[in-house]
This record gives C-alpha cells, sequence and structure tokens, in this order.
C-alpha cells in the first residue's frame, strides 16, 4: 500500500518530526541514561524485546527512549531494527530444566521438589501508590542496598539453581496428555516463511512469544470466560536466565551468552479421549523474552485453546488470534488510517450523492 504526500508535504513531516523532539526535551530535565532504563524500567524493556522480537537491553532501552515510553511504538522501532541485521546462526533449542531460576511457583500443588520460589514479584502487595519515591535520594538507595547485603550473608552458601519440573510429576502418574504425533511438529522460522493455515505449533507459539502483549491476554481471558472453554491452573511458572548455545561454521558448538526469560506450563482441567473414554490433564505451554508473566500464562492458556477441535470461541480459531494479536501489524494498520485517504473517501461521497440524487428524483 502506497501513500503520496501533498506538495509540500516533506517540509511538514520534517517539522513535525522536530515538534517530536521539542516535546521529548521541553522540561529542561537532564536526559534519561539508557542504562537508567535498562535497570529501572526492566519490567518495560523485557515487553518490548520479547514483542520486537530482538533480545537486547541496550536497544530495547534505547527504543524506549526514543519513543517517550510508549512500549508499543518502541517495539516497533525494534522490530524494524532487528529486519537491518544478519541472520548468522540458529541457536540450539533451550534447556529449560537447566535455568538458572530467580522465581518458580505452582498453583497446582502446595509442595513442589525444591520449594516454592517467590523470587522478584509484586503479586502480594498491595498496589499502593508509593509516594515516597517521588523523593528517593541516593543515600536511601544505598542503605537499602548495605541492610540487603548483610541479610545476604545469612543466606546458606549452596542454594539450587536448578530444579526438575512440576509437571513431571503428572507425567510419572499417567495423568498427563501428551501433544503426540497427530499435532503437527514442523519448524518452523516464521521471519523467513509465510505462515499458512492451520499453522505448526512452531509457528504459532512463535507468533504468540512476540505478540502483543494486552491482546494475549484478552484472548486468554476470553477462553477462561467461556470463549474458549480452557480455564487452566498453573502447572509451573518459572523466571529465569538459560544459556544460549550455536554451531559455529566450522561445526564447533559455542557459547555464547545466557537470557532472561519467562516460561508458563499451565494444567487443564480433565478431558475425554474419545477412544479410550480416559480423563486426563493437558498443558498448554508459554515462552517469551524477560519477566513477562502474564503474556506467558496466557500465551499458555491460547496454546492449549488453539489446539481445541471446536471453533466456535475466538481463542479457538487460529487464524483469529494469531493475525489479531500482533501487535506491530495491528498498530501499523490502524495508524494508517491517519494517512491521506483523499481520493477513496471522495470516491465514496460522490457515489453518495448520486444515490441522494436518484433518492431525491424518484421522489419527485
Amino acid at each position: 500500500m502506497g501513500y503520496v504526500a501533498v506538495q509540500g508535504g516533506k517540509e511538514a513531516i520534517e517539522n513535525a518530526r522536530q515538534l517530536v523532539q521539542y516535546y521529548r526535551l521541553q522540561s529542561g530535565t537532564k536526559s534519561i541514561e539508557v542504562n537508567q532504563l535498562r535497570g529501572q524500567f526492566r519490567l518495560g524493556i523485557d515487553r518490548v524485546m520479547g514483542e520486537g522480537s530482538l533480545y537486547s537491553t541496550e536497544y530495547g532501552a534505547l527504543a524506549v527512549k526514543q519513543a517517550e515510553g510508549d512500549v508499543l511504538e518502541a517495539a516497533f522501532i525494534l522490530r524494524a531494527f532487528r529486519a537491518t541485521l544478519s541472520r548468522n546462526f540458529y541457536s540450539e533449542p533451550l534447556d529449560t530444566r537447566n535455568m538458572q531460576v530467580i522465581r518458580r511457583i505452582s498453583a497446582s500443588f502446595r509442595e513442589i521438589p525444591g520449594g516454592q520460589v517467590l523470587g522478584p514479584t509484586r503479586d502480594y502487595t498491595q498496589r499502593l501508590l508509593d509516594t515516597e519515591l517521588a523523593f528517593e535520594a541516593d543515600e536511601e538507595i544505598e542503605a537499602f542496598f548495605s541492610k540487603y547485603e548483610n541479610q545476604l550473608a545469612e543466606v546458606p552458601k549452596k542454594l539450587p539453581r536448578t530444579f526438575s519440573k512440576v509437571i513431571d510429576i503428572l507425567r510419572e502418574q499417567g495423568l498427563l496428555k501428551e501433544v503426540g504425533d497427530r499435532e503437527d511438529n514442523r519448524l518452523m522460522d516464521i521471519t523467513r516463511e509465510a505462515v499458512r493455515f492451520p499453522a505448526p505449533r512452531s509457528a504459532r507459539l512463535q507468533m504468540m512469544a512476540r505478540g502483543e502483549t494486552g491482546s494475549i491476554m484478552a484472548l486468554g481471558y476470553s477462553a477462561m470466560r467461556g470463549y474458549g472453554a480452557v480455564h487452566p491452573t498453573v502447572g509451573e511458572l518459572r523466571v529465569g536466565y538459560t544459556k544460549i548455545h550455536v554451531t559455529d561454521r566450522l561445526g564447533k558448538r559455542r557459547y555464547i551468552g545466557k537470557i532472561m526469560v519467562t516460561e508458563a506450563e499451565m494444567a487443564s482441567q480433565a478431558e475425554t479421549n474419545r477412544e479410550k473414554n480416559v480423563p486426563y490433564i493437558a498443558i498448554g505451554y508459554g515462552l517469551c523474552f524477560g519477566q513477562n508473566e502474564t503474556k506467558a500464562i496466557c500465551m499458555g492458556i491460547l496454546d492449549r485453546a488453539m489446539r481445541k477441535t471446536n471453533k466456535d470461541a475466538p481463542a479457538n480459531d487460529q487464524e483469529f488470534v494469531l493475525y489479531h494479536t500482533e501487535g506491530i501489524e495491528a498498530m501499523g494498520f490502524t495508524n494508517h488510517l491517519k494517512l491521506p485517504h483523499y481520493v477513496t473517501f471522495q470516491s465514496e461521497l460522490k457515489n453518495l450523492r448520486k444515490a441522494m440524487a436518484r433518492e431525491a428524483k424518484t421522489s419527485d
């Protein structure tokens, strides 16, 4: 779809660009450093990296700064930047069993091997506005760290860094229904291949992993409310660091670093196997960059919903879910409506006036 600016548009566009810069800087405050954003806006950066489909806290923070905090615009910028980068290697599959866990919970079992690890979360707070943050001083930050380091000194030195999977409990008891051969298990790269429906599960998970968090949540929530008939419990939710390995051009396996991910395995309610008439538990899976628990959970819900044969709810329909949770595409198409549509609209007006004239002539 192409658009031609009206005469004089180039100058107007340049002035608009300068106004954006002016409004970003007009307060006269010191420019926010990228490292400040990386450190103190980590959850926003995590969301931008996921939706922008590029794991880089530095570029993610830079995009947030450029977009003045608009995370969807920042993801758009990051996705566009990603498109300019070369693809040198494919990483090996992540082994999340070896994840260096910082948070790990299960809502399905009270006692789990290794115990519940609450980690960094606001789930158990009252969400009261902390007005004292408006006057946070460097001295207070230093005092906090001093006190916290003293507490860490009392923690046992040898703590487990990895944990077994909670869903293995269900698997060992024969209660878990595996995805099996009925599912299309082809491995797709959605950035290199056009997606066609029905899409393999690998494509569905990739598209949701870089989907817009709010859209994923909305459709996941619809499934829990009955429009998709999936209301699971959290089998296991874990946040932590996983190692990334690639094979170089010489065939040598190399460790290139680690990334933080959120993984959710959602245990769906018991269903009946029509062939054997035996109830079972099904698992929905979600994994995304950074700490974005809402998205990972709703990915797991939608993964399960899209595997249902009944397609009478939006959450069960692959094409509906995957196309309408693609935030970059949705934002681009929505905002293109602000661009000139003079010709098409005038054509509609012309047809409307003709119809009104015919109606008036008939009435006479």
